[in-house]
């Protein structure tokens, strides 16, 4: 969920945070979510579990202007699935983060997906979701900023590029590099 509200910062997107019942049982948002954003609109929501439901919420959204929302949840089959096709019954173009929910069984996960995709929801990773907002490596936000997020949020995507970096530094490959199928 970390990398999923990061996603924003890095490319400038504008965020709207949202809790279901602060003193329910979801609880407050992660400080290290909220202390990304300190001045994004934190909507307080009073224990509607479809985000939409919520009027302040429903503003907060149509005051971006945008018609394309990428989203995450605490749950994959309430949260974010919810909150997706109600987006798309409004018109949204929803781009459901996988990666930044989760819920308690592969199944559970598996059939909310289904629903989404049925309901027009783009359901792609974080790293898909990177890639498509950056587009061209040459951009702005590009390899300069992007290396360096994903070697934070993206391990083994860090560790690829390290090691091409190192490779070309030293201007050698490993013993059995030089095989490799390209």
């Amino acid at each position: 969920m970390l990398a999923h509200a990061a996603i924003a910062k890095l490319f400038s997107l504008p965020i709207i945070l949202t809790t279901s019942a602060e003193t329910g049982p979801n609880g407050i948002l992660p400080k290290e979510i909220s202390s990304m954003y300190p001045s994004a609109p934190l909507i307080r929501r009073n224990g509607e579990v479809d985000a939409w439901d919520n009027k302040e919420f429903r503003d907060a959204v149509r005051a971006q202007n945008k018609s394309q929302i990428i989203l995450g949840g605490i749950t994959t089959d309430v949260c974010t699935e919810f909150l997706a096709l109600s987006l798309r019954e409004q018109g949204y173009t929803v781009f459901a983060n996988t990666e930044a929910s989760g819920t308690f069984t592969h199944k559970l996960a598996a059939d909310a997906n289904e629903r989404m995709k049925d309901g027009g929801v783009i359901l792609q990773g974080m790293f898909a979701i990177v890639m498509d907002l950056m587009r061209d490596w040459r951009n702005t936000p590009g390899s300069l900023q992007v290396l360096p997020w994903l070697d934070t949020y993206l391990p083994a995507y860090g560790y690829v590029a390290r090691g091409h970096e190192a490779a070309v530094q030293n201007g050698t490959l490993a013993p059995g590099e030089a095989g490799l199928k390209a």
